[in-house]
């Protein structure tokens, strides 16, 4: 399937299998989709309803594209999707240097701010942090230091052939939720913030589609990307390809309501 019969199965409303999205977005990450052909496809898809399987289809091959960082043993990643316009700090952040602080290997992979305050990158470039390290610096930092950042600009060269179009379209597209999807050090275990409820269980089930190992999806009160302190918290976990979910109060984290 090429992207021009993509376009015409989705606008008619079906949904593309796991191969048949990979397909696709090959030929948009190899430079092969023409602007128009690409705005059509991500306003189709968008309007359609991006599937799990499409969305699968298409991280894998994102992942594919990606420079890769190669680190040995267990990878952790703390991202949010961003988007519940709540001018927050950058929460994923702070957390990333925590876990690392309690022994895990961070893989951190983030961007500049879109939609937020400030992304990743923004926080720690004022940080004095150099934000652009290739592959085998990100590697030396985990190896060394417990964590490294994954500058997403810098590690997934070829969306310079969608990202021109996106910003062109100005819509959502599967992209944004693409990015949490995408760790170039592949990092088997995720914590992931959704502003909305309605993805918490699709990204659940993407995950589980991309077998990650152990992964947990929040959403926080009134729309927060994050777990929250003033209300409850949704939470999805992904398990040895299981998904449960449950709700987490306040009192159940032992901390004060704020």
């Amino acid at each position: 399937m090429d992207i021009k019969e993509a376009v015409s199965t989705v606008v008619s409303g079906d949904s593309l299998s796991m191969d048949e999205a990979a397909l696709v977005m090959r030929q948009i990450m190899s430079g092969e989709a023409t602007p128009a052909q690409l705005g059509s496809f991500l306003t189709a898809l968008s309007l359609k309803g991006e599937t799990n399987e499409e969305i699968a289809g298409m991280a894998t091959v994102m992942r594919e594209f990606s420079l890769r960082v190669n680190v040995d043993g267990m990878l952790v990643d703390s991202v949010g999707t961003g988007g519940d316009g709540l001018n927050t700090f950058n929460i994923s952040t702070a957390a990333a240097f925590v876990a690392a602080g309690a022994g895990l290997k961070v893989a951190k992979h983030g961007n500049r701010a879109a939609s937020g305050t400030c992304g990743s990158a923004d926080v720690l470039e004022e940080l004095g942090v150099k934000i652009e390290l290739s592959p085998e610096g990100v590697e030396r930092c985990i190896k060394e230091s417990g964590i490294g950042f994954m500058f997403a600009q810098a590690f997934h060269p070829a969306m310079r052939h969608a990202g021109p179009v996106r910003r062109e379209i100005g819509i959502r597209t599967v992209f944004n939720i693409l990015g949490p999807l995408t760790n170039p050090a592949g990092a088997q275990s995720m914590l992931v913030g959704v502003a909305f409820q309605e993805l918490g269980q699709k990204m659940a089930d993407v995950l589980r589609l991309l077998d990650t190992q152990h992964s947990i999806i929040v959403h926080g009160d009134g729309g927060l990307d994050e777990m929250t302190l003033s209300g409850d918290t949704l939470v999805w976990e992904v398990n040895q390809g299981q998904v449960s979910n449950w709700t987490l109060s306040v009192a159940d984290t032992g901390l004060p309501v704020t």
